[in-house]
């Protein structure tokens, strides 16, 4: 596989970060401690280079039909400035990513703009995928995933860090910007004033920004928010506290709980797919087939939380048990920093999902048990 590399590869390198690959990126894994890393988010700030996410603008007079056929949401009925969590699905109904789609202020020739961010891995295929589906629309899709850096702070102290880079006049932007709304903001760094797409969202399950930079500027703003933040309070974090915050988020992982193979009622997902919208969608009739024989609900496997009884964690396509007979499959699972107990994800026979149902995972021979959970398993205090 191809290595790519970020932007802000040169940074990550001065702060000693380990680096691994994901989606054919070279990104830090963690650049001191993945504990350290996963609780400074929690009690303070992380900074995360996202930049290996993908962005793909679809602009025209059909853009929102267009979206409205491509994804599975009804992306038409989204306001100006929200954003939107949706999937592209195949005609089969397979999942072929998760995303967030944003819509931002129609041109001066009124023609609608939306943002579509799809996960590193899936990103040209998505891209592909979309000016494969918009052979029929008005509408131009522009890939800028190669040109554009995301970076994200994430934590309790976030709006406060940004808001030091933010001209004093312009803060209401920023603290009355609502979660999964975006809006440009003025930033200060590199020695100037940079409008820039601002969004309030995440893959934590903290408050916190995703911020929409060039390449040429990512550099300037990482540093700047760096040294902008106060000693200890904003730290650099790696893919591998995002994976542990994201868990005990109960947020899914294209590749783990998401795939081609996979079900959207399956994932819990149902209220995503917009079977109800006007006109036809990519997967809508494999969908509605699939919701009609009741997958998720009576029939196959429904994701679910599972929390550890013992000390010992479940991983990634281990066994998950009831009476010693195969009823599932972990997908996701590791300790929980913040809970002190292991937590897994895990598609699981339906007739095993209710809450407080007693099922042990296979670790390696040995039933561990572990006690189905609602998600997520960590919710921040308001």
């Amino acid at each position: 596989m191809t290595e790519n590399y970020t932007a802000l590869y040169e940074e990550h390198k001065k702060l000693g970060a380990s680096f691994t690959d994901f989606g054919g990126w070279q990104m830090p894994l963690k650049y001191s401690s993945e504990l350290a890393e996963h609780h400074a988010v929690r009690k303070s700030a992380g900074l995360f280079d996202l930049s290996h996410m993908g962005e793909v603008w679809v602009t025209g007079p059909d853009a929102a039909a267009f979206l409205d056929y491509a994804l599975v949401g009804k992306i038409s009925a989204m306001a100006v400035g929200k954003a939107k969590y949706s999937l592209i699905c195949n005609g089969d109904g397979g999942i072929i990513d998760d995303l967030i789609t944003y819509r931002r202020p129609a041109t001066a020739d009124n023609t609608d703009k939306f943002l579509v961010v799809p996960n590193a891995g899936n990103a040209k295929v998505v891209a592909a995928e979309l000016a494969e589906r918009a052979a029929n629309f008005d509408v131009t899709v522009t890939d800028v995933s190669a040109e554009t850096s995301l970076i994200a702070v994430q934590g309790p102290k976030a709006q406060e860090i940004l808001l030091r880079l933010v001209p004093a006049a312009q803060h209401a932007l920023v603290t009355e910007l609502k979660y999964y709304a975006a809006v440009e903001v003025p930033l200060m760094f590199g020695g100037t004033s940079q409008d820039l797409l601002l969004a309030r969202t995440g893959y934590t399950g903290e408050d916190g920004f995703e911020i929409f930079v060039a390449n040429d500027g990512a550099a300037a703003l990482w540093q700047a928010l760096v040294a902008i933040a106060e000693d200890g309070e904003l730290t650099p974090a790696g893919l591998a506290s995002r994976d542990s915050l994201r868990l005990e988020a109960g947020m899914p992982l294209y590749g783990n709980e998401l795939s081609l193979q996979g079900d959207p009622f399956a994932a819990g997902l149902g209220p995503v797919v917009a079977l109800s919208k006007e006109g036809d969608f990519v997967g809508k009739a494999a969908l509605a087939a699939r919701k009609e024989a009741g997958a998720g609900a009576t029939t196959g496997r429904k994701l679910v939380g599972l929390k550890g009884l013992g000390r010992r964690a479940g991983r990634g396509h281990y066994p998950v048990l009831k009476d010693g007979h195969v009823v599932g499959e972990v997908t996701s699972g590791q300790p929980s920093p913040t809970l002190g107990y292991p937590v897994a994800l895990a598609y699981v026979d339906v007739e095993f999902t209710e809450p407080g149902t007693a099922l042990d995972i296979d670790l390696r021979g040995k039933a561990e048990p572990f006690e189905v959970v609602a998600l997520p398993f960590y919710k921040r205090q308001k």
